[in-house]
């Protein structure tokens, strides 16, 4: 029995050969920064967002594959890539120019866009596009939506801007179009529990998600957060617990669903807080290793597995 469904496989088994996700950084934003929902984004999230090891997002689309897939190329032999828009919110922006981007995506080895946006910045418009760009130019898409936790509490506690409601119509209308979802989730958010923890993997399950990425909360100077964590107003999980949590979620996911991450990354720079002091793969290795010896595995508490 494998312990988890590792992306790497599931690619694998997908397209034949190991496939690179190269990021895309375009020069866009949120509703919850830019004032149409709220300033200053998720309590979380730094001015550079979440692409600190991205090009710069002056350069074009083709630019930043080409350099990047010539690292990738050159590194591991690859044949194979996911173009990835990653940073903030690359369907909040105008439809005809949120083609234009896509459209420069489509080069020779790129086998899948990968889009990251918030659920309640899908439209029907930007949806049908994408599906079309899957059936006619045999290019795989997966829409990677942030939840980070199914706790309405937690959600407007850290500025999300948006509640579980909007993620299960963001998943069902994506659905509606035969595109993948991949949900991100992370696991030690100030306020949830474990009983949370359990719970989003069940609704991820219920949903029928494609895909899924576990990230570990990393706290930054110059946000609201930050300031929260300095002047000791939220508590941070231990390791130990966050470990735990992680093996719980994978328990309670189906065992179909792809998992990308089971820790995050985050810059040195500026940085308060980052998994414990230690590095990610560290603590993978405690999780697996948790999960190894004590006999649990995904899908092992899941009771939606025989749907």
């Amino acid at each position: 029995m494998k312990l988890y469904n590792k992306y790497s496989d599931y690619l694998k088994s997908k397209y034949g050969e190991k496939v690179y996700k190269l990021p895309v950084n375009l020069p866009c934003t949120c509703p919850n920064r830019d004032g149409t929902l709220g300033y200053g984004g998720c309590t979380f999230c730094a001015d550079a967002g979440t692409g600190f090891e991205m090009l710069d997002s002056s350069l074009s689309v083709k630019e930043q594959l080409i350099r990047n897939m010539a690292y990738i190329k050159k590194k591991y032999k690859a044949e194979k890539f996911i173009a990835y828009f990653q940073n903030y919110t690359n369907t909040y922006m105008e439809t005809e120019r949120f083609k234009n981007y896509i459209n420069d995506a489509l080069m020779d080895d790129i086998v899948e866009i990968a889009v990251s946006t918030r659920p309640d910045c899908i439209s029907d418009e930007k949806l049908k596009f994408l599906y079309e760009i899957k059936e006619f130019q045999n290019v795989n898409i997966t829409i990677e939506l942030g939840l980070q936790t199914v706790n309405y509490h937690t959600l407007q506690a850290i500025n999300r801007g948006h509640s579980l409601a909007e993620f299960v119509d963001a998943v069902l209308r994506c659905k509606g179009y035969n595109l993948e979802i991949c949900a991100h989730v992370i696991l030690n958010l100030p306020g949830d529990t474990i009983l949370d923890t359990a719970e989003t993997a069940k609704i991820l399950s219920v949903l029928k998600v494609d895909q899924v990425k576990i990230h570990s909360l990393y706290i930054m100077e110059n946000t609201i957060m930050g300031e929260l964590y300095k002047n000791n107003e939220i508590t941070i999980i231990s390791k130990d617990e966050y470990v735990e949590r992680v093996v719980v979620f994978l328990e309670h996911l189906h065992k179909d669903i792809a998992v990308q991450r089971l820790a995050g990354r985050a810059p040195k720079e500026n940085s308060l807080f980052v998994n414990w002091g230690m590095s990610w793969w560290k603590i993978k290795d405690e999780i697996l290793n948790k999960m190894e010896s004590e006999n649990r595995y995904q899908g092992s508490n899941n009771k939606f597995n025989k749907l």
